[in-house]
């Protein structure tokens, strides 16, 4: 049962790391905001690189690897401009449904299907981000899904999980052709001065505002590197659909940071919601 361990931390990681940014840098344009965990967080994989040893690498590792620097890149971007344009604790229950996405991508590029009580508990969870959406007061079975058309960054965000649905299947079976080491640490040391030069040469960001808080930027790296080699140890241990579920539990961690960081309204229901998420998560726990 390591792998559920790893995948909270995972979560904890993910939810610390939006948190920070949202508080510190949502004064900034998306992408610089974007800019910011990548830029301080590639001397941490600069440097991992040469400790990491170079396993055999399996046929189809170069095109996992490419093509999961574009999936990437979207995803990432369009997960920052959903922070910074709507609370947290209404954007990032959204992507609690990346596991559902899953179920049909990881069966088309893992081979991996999920038990009954795997997907039962994949649709707990489901279930319970639904719910985080009802409003007190004005509660109406169909509440939750208007609010995605309502408000922006739910909407941006629950396409971040399609987009990640892909990501994620496909990264496993690129650290399946290689090493969750191997393929973390030199994936995000490649993939991030290349995102970092497009947004630079296409006029997105002015890297002198990258700068002007470094000690801020630093956190901000740290989070984003302890969120990708933790998310590549945990799933190399189990079905994709499964650690991404476990690893969505960040969802709680974040209604508890928008409480408490940023004072947003409502967080009962949603902590309605979040223990119906765990209820799905121990389900997922006793089929994986």
């Amino acid at each position: 049962m390591h792998w559920i361990i790893v995948s909270l931390l995972t979560a904890l990681a993910v939810s610390s790391q939006d948190a920070w940014v949202k508080k510190h840098f949502s004064g900034l344009t998306s992408y610089e905001m974007s800019a910011y965990p990548i830029l301080y967080s590639q001397p941490l994989f600069m440097i991992s690189m040469f400790f990491v040893s170079i396993p055999e690498l399996g046929p189809s590792f170069a095109w996992t690897f490419l093509a999961n620097i574009p999936i990437n890149a979207l995803g990432f971007i369009m997960y920052m401009k959903a922070i910074q344009k709507s609370p947290l604790s209404l954007t990032i229950p959204y992507l609690a449904f990346t596991p559902v996405f899953m179920i049909i991508t990881g069966y088309i590029f893992l081979d991996e299907m999920p038990g009954l009580w795997g997907i039962a508990g994949i649709l707990i969870i489901c279930a319970g981000g639904y719910i985080l959406n009802i409003e007190p007061g004005k509660w109406h079975i169909f509440s939750p899904l208007a609010a995605v058309f309502k408000e922006t960054g739910s909407w941006m965000m629950l396409i971040v999980a399609f987009i990640y649905s892909f990501g994620a299947v496909i990264g496993k079976k690129g650290i399946l052709e290689s090493s969750p080491l191997f393929f973390i640490v030199w994936f995000f040391g490649i993939f991030n001065p290349l995102l970092l030069l497009t947004l630079r040469f296409s006029g997105k960001i002015r890297m002198d505002t990258l700068f002007k808080s470094p000690f801020n930027g630093i956190i901000a790296g740290l989070f984003f590197f302890l969120h990708g080699m933790f998310h590549g140890w945990a799933i190399s241990m189990t079905k994709a659909a499964y650690m991404i579920s476990i690893k969505r539990l960040s969802v709680i961690f974040s209604i508890f940071y928008g409480k408490f960081v940023f004072k947003e309204k409502n967080i009962s229901i949603r902590i309605s919601g979040s223990l119906l998420m765990l209820a799905g998560t121990i389900l997922i726990s006793l089929q994986g």
